[in-house]
């Protein structure tokens, strides 16, 4: 407490407290009252004062019928206590002083209010650090340590930017760790990392592979093969890429198909099916940002119900799936993946051996002079990668049956169902009248515990796959333990993102981010319809600069959320109104970041997709990106901005995929060449 002439420190509640030793002539004695002042003040920003009485039956109370009068900063403040606590809001202005009166009582205190626009800082420091040097965690923490840094300076002086250095990991990364929807986002993670490797290496997933792969009987086939296996291995996109790039290489190579075109299919069906797939190793991490938000927030709905409404507006990812099939059933290309799939359907060279430039835009826009200068990130980020991945190759003892993978991600998909159904039905409250199954089901999955249901699902899934591994002898206890473990680590670097990213999210909070960027918006006229608009660009940008969607959305999630509640709310909008914005920007943050890492040339999924495609990474680079380009224009034109103004998705939706297979039919190219009409037959 810190009092006048007596001082401590209330560490747990991260307040300083004040106890007055004057006496009081209605009957207050010195330790009667206590006053109660955040330790990070912000000017301009209401700042909560709490006032408590010793006694909450003290005759004061009960003699004004707990309504008492103070006098702040000169001005009558009637506060309502409660259990003999009362609370009222302080805005510190260029008036640093609080001064506190009742009677003959009276509490002063001079504070050090942080300027509001120092709290832009923080995620300023982690999104530039992270333009810059292309790298996630080290940029997230710089962001931390800056807050740290300017909350411990106005509060401590100059030695508080040192105890700001301190304060990451003692206050920030460990408060973010202490709550239990973080510590279930964790483990759950885990789990599914786990049962991917299990199901790898016992050959589940070599399995499924090889029944599809049996239908690929010519080039169209082919494409169509890749994209449904795709689709099939939803649950992590580098468990897709590695599997679906390996087993189908050989088949697309015989039916003439371009290395370009096959690790397109492979990259742009991995990030997008695992990003909007209910059950996936996204979904966790997803969630826990979207917690942090909302309880920030205050918006009474679960993480997993917000994740769900907000796919009528995931425009990019369903828009990059559809356009796979767009491509396949007109069998056509166009820009750079259309020479590649002429060279392959006319030449049968399904890949580029000869470089005859120096790299193309791409390379100028990189700044690189040569293919092996290019590629210096990508080997980097290469070897990062194939670290993580032989935890995903099928073990030398492999049985290659399907239900080995099939039935765990049954178990977690239609676990998860059911656990959000137990956990919901009981919690929900139901409104008066007669209501549909699909709004029963709504009001069920949005009042059930999303957590538990995930635990238990992805928990009995890997002890389903462990119990498959060992029954049939595909692994020894010991190998099979090992795979679980080898699984585990694979989540590692994507757990210490998550961990950083909540404890930015608390710094941001903690100094009104939100609101200065709220202010910001408002002062210049930005209409909420835009904000959406505005999310998306700022994820692709971010992402595509350092190669990781996940660490995009880590930075704008909690940035990005509460800005956009609080504009729509400031702005007059009704709460429906409001809702539209929110989901749709709760998705523009996913659907931008996997825009972006289909772009970079450091993304680990796109250097994977080129590993496991053996198709030079340039090339996979440089013809894939118009085609994202393309999508995400239509995306955003056509679904982002009618959504935010409230049309309908059912309407969005449609309107997007006419304009994609406009596009395709008027500017793509048919591949067959008319001159050699026997390649195509050739190989059917």
């Amino acid at each position: 407490m810190f009092g006048l002439g007596l001082t401590s420190l209330d560490s747990d509640a991260g307040v300083a407290s004040y106890d007055s030793q004057v006496t009081v002539q209605a009957g207050l004695k010195t330790d009667d009252i206590t006053v109660e002042v955040p330790e990070v003040v912000i000017k301009d920003i209401g700042t909560e004062i709490k006032i408590s009485f010793k006694n909450e039956e003290h005759a004061m109370l009960t003699e004004n019928n707990n309504k008492i009068t103070f006098l702040i900063n000169a001005q009558p403040v009637t506060i309502n206590f409660e259990k003999g606590i009362g609370k009222h809001k302080h805005t510190f202005t260029d008036d640093k002083t609080l001064k506190l009166v009742l009677g003959d009582y009276v509490f002063e205190k001079t504070t050090s209010p942080i300027p509001l626009w120092l709290s832009v800082l923080p995620p300023l420091i982690a999104i530039f650090m992270a333009l810059i040097f292309k790298e996630v965690i080290s940029s997230l923490f710089l962001g931390i340590f800056m807050g740290g840094a300017i909350i411990g300076a106005y509060t401590e002086g100059l030695k508080g930017i040192g105890t700001g250095l301190l304060s990451v990991i003692d206050k920030y990364i460990i408060n973010s760790l202490n709550d239990w929807g973080h510590l279930s986002v964790i483990i759950f993670s885990m789990l599914i990392g786990g049962i991917v490797s299990v199901i790898s290496r016992n050959g589940g997933m070599q399995g499924v592979v090889n029944i599809i792969a049996k239908y690929a009987k010519d080039a169209r086939s082919g494409q169509l093969a890749t994209w449904i296996l795709g689709i099939a291995v939803f649950f992590d996109d580098y468990a897709n890429t590695l599997v679906v790039g390996n087993t189908m290489r050989p088949v697309t190579d015989r039916l003439k198909i371009s290395r370009e075109k096959l690790s397109y299919i492979v990259d742009s069906t991995a990030a997008p099916i695992a990003a909007i797939a209910f059950v996936t190793t996204w979904i966790g991490f997803e969630l826990g940002y979207i917690e942090t938000s909302i309880k920030a927030i205050g918006i009474e709905e679960s993480a997993y119900s917000v994740f769900v409404s907000s796919l009528a507006y995931s425009f990019y990812p369903v828009f990059t799936l559809l356009f796979i099939l767009i491509l396949i059933f007109q069998g056509k290309d166009f820009g750079p993946m259309a020479t590649a799939e002429v060279r392959a359907r006319t030449t049968g060279q399904v890949y580029n051996n000869v470089r005859t430039d120096d790299g193309g835009f791409l390379k100028r826009l990189m700044g690189k002079k040569s293919d092996e200068v290019q590629e210096d990130d990508a080997a980097v980020e290469t070897h990062n990668v194939s670290e993580e991945l032989s935890a995903l190759e099928p073990a030398p003892s492999a049985k290659f049956r399907w239900y080995n993978a099939v039935l765990p991600i049954v178990i977690v998909i239609v676990g998860t169902f059911i656990g959000l159904l137990y956990t919901g039905w009981n919690a929900v409250e139901w409104p008066e009248g007669e209501i549909g199954l699909g709004r029963q089901l709504s009001l069920i999955i949005g009042a059930s515990d999303s957590y538990f249901s995930l635990l238990w699902a992805s928990l009995s899934a890997l002890l389903v796959a462990i119990g498959l591994t060992l029954s049939q002898g595909i692994l020894s206890l010991s190998a099979t333990i090992e795979s679980v473990l080898n699984g585990f680590k694979t989540m590692f670097g994507a757990i210490m993102i998550l961990v950083l990213a909540w404890a930015l999210a608390l710094v941001t909070e903690e100094m009104h981010t939100a609101d200065y960027i709220t202010n910001s918006m408002l002062s210049g006229g930005l209409s909420p319809v835009l904000i959406p608009v505005l999310t998306f660009i700022i994820a692709s940008l971010i992402a595509f600069s350092t190669g990781s969607s996940w660490g995009s959305m880590a930075i704008l999630y909690p940035l990005m959320l509460p800005a956009a509640w609080q504009v729509c709310k400031v702005s007059g909008l009704d709460l429906e109104a409001t809702m539209y914005i929110f989901y749709n920007v709760v998705s523009c943050v996913l659907a931008g970041s996997v825009l972006g890492d289909h772009c970079s040339p450091i993304s680990d999924t796109t250097i994977l997709s080129s590993m496991a495609s053996s198709c030079n990474h340039i090339d996979h680079v440089s013809t894939q990106m118009p085609y994202a380009l393309t999508v995400g224009a239509v995306a955003v034109i056509f679904g982002t901005v009618p959504g935010a103004m409230g049309v309908s998705s059912w309407i969005t939706f449609p309107i997007g995929i006419v304009v994609l297979w406009i596009i395709v039919h008027l500017i793509g190219e048919k591949i067959e060449d008319a001159n050699q009409p026997n390649i195509i037959k050739s190989v059917t």
